[in-house]
């Protein structure tokens, strides 16, 4: 039952990855209201709110990715340091040791913390004046219950399990499908090749649009149609970051344009198998907790 429970748990993880990211890039079905409900759906039954997301993934990460203050994805938090103009804390030092047990609770803190979170916050990166209506935080709530009582009250009323035997199913189901969805997604961006641009004092950043994308964003098997397949393009994250309009199945044949591209301008490209993409994490995470970084982390005046 726990070994059904979890690939179940994954499929709707992996199915997230391949529509409804493209759904909510507009790139699923031609039409824009297709697109919007394929998001809407897919999404919250993950146990994730749809339109809180979106409104981060779009308005925020896609266009100033790896940018401190600007990005949510990259936003403090009091457990892990991500960016080197964040506070460095004495935790820290192990946070490289420690981040995969916190990782295993990502989902579950995102489906029953993050979300209501972010419905208080009028402030997220670059997004200000955030504000939502009752109707929508009651939506919220009852999306949230409406998963919870699909994913761990029915199985329990049509079995002979009891409610604690599918808690704890529930809960290494999470654990599962939280360490795949975050080392799958966080060696994108989060890693010790991709860049970390930080703006000028007239809130400038240094470089194109085209040549950000590229330096922030690391590929692992980007040509893979298997590993396009399971990761829904998210593997091929260059190609992602430049061509958000195109669906994924596209990205393995874009892919080599971009590399050979990119070389003849002599612009960046990063690219890794995906363990050493998953090592490279980690050691991104090791050198800004140490107490005296390399020199790419030193400490810098953003203002």
């Amino acid at each position: 039952m726990i070994i059904t429970y979890s690939l179940f748990g994954l499929s709707g993880i992996l199915l997230a990855f391949n529509s409804s990211h493209d759904a909510v890039h507009n790139t699923l079905f031609k039409r824009k209201k297709l697109n919007s409900i394929a998001h809407y759906l897919i999404f919250n039954l993950q146990g994730v709110n749809a339109t809180l997301w979106k409104k981060r993934h779009i308005s925020s990460h896609h266009i100033f990715p790896n940018v401190d203050g600007c990005d949510a994805d990259i936003d403090n938090n009091p457990f892990i340091r991500l960016s080197k103009t964040h506070a460095r804390k004495w935790n820290h030092r192990y946070q490289h040791l420690y981040a995969p047990f916190l990782y295993c609770a990502y989902t579950l803190h995102w489906i029953l913390i993050k979300d209501f979170m972010y419905l208080y916050k009028k402030e997220v990166a670059n997004m200000k004046n955030l504000s939502y209506s009752w109707l929508f935080i009651l939506e919220v709530i009852l999306l949230k219950v409406l998963y919870l009582s699909f994913i761990l009250l029915a199985p329990c009323y049509f079995s002979d399990l009891s409610l604690s035997n599918w808690i704890i199913a529930f809960i290494i189901m999470h654990s599962i499908i939280s360490i795949f969805f975050v080392l799958t997604l966080i060696i994108s961006h989060l890693t010790t090749e991709t860049n970390f641009p930080i703006p000028d004092n007239r809130g400038m950043l240094p470089t194109c649009y085209h040549e950000h994308q590229l330096s922030v964003s690391l590929d692992y098997h980007p040509t893979s149609k298997f590993a396009n397949w399971i990761f829904g393009g998210f593997n091929s994250h260059a190609a992602h970051h430049l061509f958000p309009n195109l669906p994924h199945t596209l990205y393995t044949d874009i892919t080599p344009i971009i590399k050979e591209t990119a070389m003849q301008f002599s612009m960046p490209y990063n690219e890794l198998s995906i363990i050493k993409a998953v090592k490279s994490h980690f050691q991104y995470l090791k050198e800004l907790g140490n107490k005296c970084p390399s020199g790419r982390f030193e400490s810098v005046d953003v203002h």
